[in-house]
C-alpha cells in the first residue's frame, strides 16, 4: 500500500489520504526523492523498487529533481482537511512542496 501511495503522489503531485497514511507517505517520499538526488544506477534501481510505474520514475528523474535539485529536505506538506465524511477518519491532503 506504501508504495501505491508513494506512486500516486509522485504522479498526481497531491493526493488525499488519511492522517496515519499521511504521516507514514511523508517518510517513505522525502527518502525516495533523497535517494533519487545521487542519480546514479544504484539510485535508478533503489527508486524503481519503490515506485511500481516505470512512467513515473522516469518522471521524478527528469521533472521532479531539476525543481528539488537545491532544496536540503522538507519536500513534501501535510494539511489537516478535516474528518472523513463516513466514519470520522480525520483526512490529510499532502503535496509536493514545488508546486
Amino acid at each position: 500500500m506504501s508504495r501505491n501511495l508513494v506512486t500516486a503522489l509522485l504522479e498526481h503531485g497531491r493526493i488525499e489520504t488519511t492522517e496515519a497514511r499521511g504521516k507514514e507517505l511523508r517518510r517513505w517520499v522525502e527518502r525516495v526523492i533523497t535517494t533519487a538526488k545521487a542519480d546514479d544506477l544504484a539510485a535508478r534501481r533503489h527508486v524503481d523498487a519503490i515506485v511500481e510505474d516505470r512512467s513515473v520514475s522516469e518522471k521524478l528523474f527528469k521533472t521532479l529533481l531539476p525543481r528539488l535539485a537545491n532544496r536540503p529536505g522538507g519536500y513534501t506538506r501535510v494539511l489537516k482537511t478535516g474528518p472523513r465524511q463516513g466514519d470520522g477518519a480525520p483526512m490529510v491532503l499532502i503535496e509536493l512542496v514545488d508546486r
